[in-house]
């Protein structure tokens, strides 16, 4: 059957109310102004979706929503920004998940949360496999995120993405319910892309130095370990290489909310138009060093010509070096 889709995102489709700039003594204040206080799409799954989508790719998200006014904004976000939620469940019995971002004037961020919204509901229920002939490209947006889609769930979603020759990709977030790495071995075995920052990995697998975390991925039979060290860039090894890409120079961090979703975004869009893994690393970090420049997760990268033109600039200056 002909793919119609270029990607499907399965993960969080949520709310952000980022308050920025604060500082660590916000509470000692009786009342703290801001300039702006902004509501904007938010969830890995849905920001991934967003700028895949203002990327050029078809994308379909695949999410659990409550059927509120957050979840209307949601709907109503992905129909102007082209995103396919032809298969997203609507709930009458949750409530839409909101996250406040506390984000200070270095970027760093802390999010409050409520845990009986649609983010802690989302199940293997909410992923249409019928589709997934259609797609691909399958990216589970953030492993652990979404605590019903627990190990066993992930193996079943990402079998029935390889009987339809999907490319899978993955991020993850921090374990929420004390998971560990034996609680995904086996559903990481499917996995081709793997995107997780330093921290979050070297707490997965109890190392710090980057090869040997890498390997302990690789031994999951994980097929590209690609992780994320901040200012530094990534670090990528497989089976036949190993290199580090250097982050863009000279960016000033206004807010990294969905830095690492938009890092994602970019290093599959790369993918999909067949660019060589050094060359979706750097698409990949010139897409997430646009995104950190603006307030919001998906307020940063507007379309495909803005990425392409800092990318210029970014393979330059890599050749000046």
């Amino acid at each position: 059957m002909e793919k119609t889709l270029d990607v499907i995102c399965v993960g969080a489709a949520i709310v952000d109310i980022p308050l920025q700039p604060v500082s660590k003594n916000i509470f000692d204040i009786e009342s703290y102004p801001l300039e702006k206080i902004s509501m904007t799409i938010g969830g890995d799954a849905i920001n991934e979706a967003t700028i895949i989508s203002r990327l050029g790719y078809k994308v379909a998200l695949m999410s659990r929503l409550g059927k509120d006014a957050v979840g209307a904004f949601i709907q109503e976000t992905c129909i102007r920004n082209h995103v396919d939620i032809e298969s997203m469940r609507i709930d009458e019995t949750i409530d839409t998940s909101i996250n406040v971002g506390l984000v200070t004037e270095n970027g760093e961020r802390t999010f409050v949360t409520n845990r009986n919204g649609s983010l802690w509901k989302t199940s293997i229920e909410d992923v249409d496999f019928s589709r997934f002939k259609e797609a691909k490209l399958l990216s589970l947006a953030s492993i652990f995120n979404n605590p019903l889609i627990n190990g066993a769930a992930l193996v079943e979603i990402f079998k029935r993405a390889k009987e339809n020759d999907m490319i899978i990709c993955a991020d993850m977030i921090k374990a929420r319910l004390g998971e560990t790495l034996e609680d995904i071995r086996e559903a990481l075995s499917y996995v081709d892309y793997f995107f997780p920052n330093y921290d979050e990995a070297c707490l997965l697998t109890g190392k710090t130095d980057l090869e040997e975390i890498a390997d302990c991925f690789l031994e999951c039979g994980i097929k590209n370990v690609v992780i994320k060290i901040g200012k530094r860039g990534c670090y990528i090894k497989n089976a036949h290489e190993t290199l580090e890409v250097p982050a863009c120079k000279g960016i000033k961090a206004i807010d990294t909310i969905g830095a690492g979703d938009n890092f994602a975004s970019g290093f599959i869009a790369a993918i999909l138009e067949g660019k060589n893994i050094k060359e979706c690393a750097q698409y990949a970090n010139v897409t997430a060093a646009i995104s950190v420049q603006s307030v919001g997760a998906t307020t940063g990268v507007v379309d495909r010509a803005q990425v392409d033109e800092l990318l210029e600039k970014y393979i330059v200056e890599q050749k000046q070096l």
